[in-house]
Formats: C-alpha cells, sequence, structure tokens
C-alpha cells in the first residue's frame, strides 16, 4: 500500500437528527488526522440529496430519522455512494437488516471511544481495500489491453473476467480464472478458493457470475459458484439435490433450483 494512500485523509459524511449525537461525532473524528469530515445532514432526505451530489468514504449514518430512515437513504443512493458505511443508533433490532445492506458496523449509542476507534478502523480498512482492488482492476485492464486479440474473434462476443484482482498481504495478486476452484457468498463478500488458499473479495457473487464466462462457471446454490473444469462426478441425494465432487474430494451441494441450468450446460445448449 503506497505512503500516499495512507496519507489521504477519507472524505466523511455524518447523517443524524440529534444535534448532540452528530456533535459528538465530530469531535471524535477530529481526533483523528485521517479523516475530514465533509458535511452533516439532520435527516435522510438531506443525506440522499448530498450524496447525490458525490460519493464519500466513510458515511456514519442514523437508522430512525424524520422523512427517510437510513435503510431508505442507502436504496435510494445506491451502493456506490460510500465507501463504508457505519449504522449509528440506539436501537439493537436493525443489526441483521443493516449487515444485510453492507454496513461495516453497527454502533450501538451510547458508545466509548475504544469502540468508536476500533469501528473507525474497521471503516478505514474497507475503504483502502476497495481503493486497492479499484487499482488493481485499472491494472488487469490494462494488462489484458496490451495482449493481442485474435482476427477471429467476433467484435460482439461477450468478453469476461480473465485474470481477477485479489489482496494479499500488502501485494495485489492477479489470479487467473481458471485456477479458481469454487466461490461462496459470504454476507456481502466471497470468498474465493484457488487450491489450498483463499482470497476474500468485497463483490456479491451475484456481481462476480456476471464477469465470469457462464460457460466455465455455473451456480450451484444460492451461495455455491463453481468451475466445471473442478468438477468430478455427481452423486444423487433426495429430492432432485445432488453433490458436486470437485477433483480434490471436496462436496458441493446442487441444489434442485439448479439443475435445470446444469443440464443445460452439460448438453451443450
Amino acid at each position: 500500500m503506497s505512503a500516499l494512500m495512507q496519507r489521504e485523509r477519507l472524505r466523511t459524511l455524518v447523517v443524524d437528527d440529534e444535534p448532540l449525537a452528530r456533535q459528538s461525532l465530530r469531535s471524535l473524528l477530529a481526533g483523528d488526522a485521517g479523516m475530514e469530515v465533509v458535511g452533516e445532514c439532520a435527516t435522510g432526505r438531506e443525506a440522499i440529496k448530498v450524496l447525490r451530489q458525490g460519493p464519500v468514504d466513510v458515511l456514519f449514518l442514523d437508522i430512525q430519522m424524520p422523512g427517510a430512515d437510513g435503510f431508505e437513504v442507502l436504496r435510494a443512493v445506491g451502493p456506490g455512494a460510500a465507501g463504508a458505511v457505519v449504522f449509528v443508533t440506539a436501537f439493537d433490532t436493525y443489526a441483521l437488516q443493516a449487515f444485510d445492506v453492507g454496513a461495516v458496523h453497527y454502533l450501538l449509542k451510547p458508545f466509548d471511544d475504544a469502540r468508536f476507534a476500533s469501528v473507525l478502523a474497521r471503516a478505514k480498512e474497507r475503504v483502502r481495500g476497495l481503493r486497492v482492488q479499484g487499482m488493481a482492476r485499472q491494472l488487469g485492464e490494462l494488462y489484458s489491453a496490451e495482449e493481442p486479440v485474435p482476427a477471429a474473434r467476433p467484435v460482439s462476443s461477450p468478453t469476461y473476467l480473465e485474470r481477477l484482482a485479489v489482496k494479499e498481504a500488502g501485494r495485489v495478486l492477479l489470479v487467473p480464472v481458471e485456477q479458481i476452484d469454487w466461490v461462496e457468498a459470504e454476507d456481502c463478500y466471497v470468498q474465493v478458493h484457488v487450491g489450498s488458499r483463499s482470497h476474500l473479495l468485497r463483490q456479491s457473487l451475484r456481481e462476480l457470475e456476471a464477469q465470469l464466462d457462464p460457460r466455465r462457471f455455473l451456480r450451484i446454490h444460492r451461495s455455491t459458484l463453481v468451475n466445471l473444469e473442478r468438477v468430478r462426478e455427481l452423486q444423487p441425494l433426495f429430492h432432485g439435490e445432488y453433490w458436486v465432487q470437485l477433483h480434490d474430494g471436496r462436496r458441493l451441494k446442487l441444489s434442485r433450483s439448479f439443475r435445470d441450468r446444469l443440464d443445460q450446460v452439460l448438453s451443450g445448449r
């Protein structure tokens, strides 16, 4: 990770309908030289307006607010409006829903300085990870652009990901997709399994699936994507379900709802 990336201040927006809560967050953030509070909002509608003008790195977001609650704000502006979202609320009933929409943490009021520092550290790591992935993606695109394109390849044919950029120990690795064994969904991340190693990416399974060649990678479960080249055999279970056994011996479950698509691929349709 470059020194420039570490020194760059993270643009932060504070959204809460309580003035004292906003003041408390501002004071805590002011003590961190790596953070820059670029604005604060007292209502969800005001937050939507500000976020539509441009994204921020970190968003501290209350849930229960007049006009539009925190979840409505995120639905209105989309996932690209903030690199890391931290819900700050006095209610503990929304935790699961918060993580379902990709929140980096759920900060329950009242909280102490140590708790805030821990949450802020996670938010920083999320943003920096996203920046590394963005740089790696650009590097991969440049690398692919230098390779000659076969003359017989149709211009209109879809293009799929050839390498996956993953962060490991401060480095960015470019993993050829043919080396991937299988992928599993893990909250708002995916775990990419390559041999005996695995890599965690902040991307939904649906997003990654759309980037991979469907003739090679197939969804066999709502949370599992498999490289067909790694499949050795299918073992029947009950009610139309199967075990998908890979060459390394691992078994993955094939759900009945995904069986038809597998049949189509195997029959060449």
